[in-house]
């Protein structure tokens, strides 16, 4: 069964986890992917996903995918029985995800079931496309991006910190352009959407 758990903020929503996933979390492993945030100046939710992870019992294995090679990479996450990939710049993640092939890896171990937890670009990437998130992110800052046809796992359109003041004129404009072309799907910092295979559900 398909599983993803994507958010605006895992902080603030890690409390969800526990019970989405079904069975006891602790001492079980999460590639941790901060990819994302490497261009951003404004980071400190890296940290805050970290200490959510290990308040939960959780043990932390960083994968810095734009340093590693594919079969590092896949090493390392097949071992490991969770992927989060973090916020930051959801145009450079994509980029970096299909520079180095690991986006098909991640396809394929949620197509087997590992659970995927995103936040925010984590969770936009799995979208069908990400152009619609141009409003809120810089697509300069990807310079080597050739498509942004986004990972396709979810028929949907994450938009992320619904309802938070400093995103507030950016989502305005993403509605606005994109609500009557495709299926946007807004939440708060303290919302998550969970998927089960085609079930989605906003908690």
């Amino acid at each position: 069964m398909k599983k993803m758990f994507l958010s605006s903020s895992f902080y603030d929503t890690s409390h969800f986890l526990k019970d989405f996933v079904g069975d006891n979390i602790e001492g079980k492993r999460v590639t941790f992917i901060p990819t994302a945030s490497l261009v951003e100046e404004e980071v400190h939710y890296v940290d805050s996903a970290k200490t959510a992870f290990e308040e939960l019992g959780m043990i932390v294995e960083i994968l810095e995918i734009s340093k590693v090679d594919k079969y590092e990479a896949e090493e390392i996450l097949r071992k490991n029985d969770f992927i989060y990939v973090s916020g930051g710049n959801t145009f450079f993640l994509l980029q970096e995800l299909k520079r180095s092939g690991i986006d098909q890896l991640i396809i394929e171990q949620v197509g087997s079931g590992k659970l995927y937890i995103g936040e925010s670009a984590g969770s936009i990437i799995m979208a069908p496309d990400i152009e619609y998130v141009k409003y809120m992110d810089e697509m300069s800052k990807a310079p080597h991006l050739e498509t942004t046809m986004g990972l396709n796992l979810i028929s949907s359109y994450p938009v992320p910190h619904f309802g938070h003041e400093y995103f507030s004129s950016m989502i305005d404009e993403v509605i606005t352009n994109y609500n009557n072309k495709i299926p946007l799907t807004p939440i708060s910092n303290s919302q998550v959407i969970l998927v089960r295979d085609n079930d989605i559900e906003i908690v």
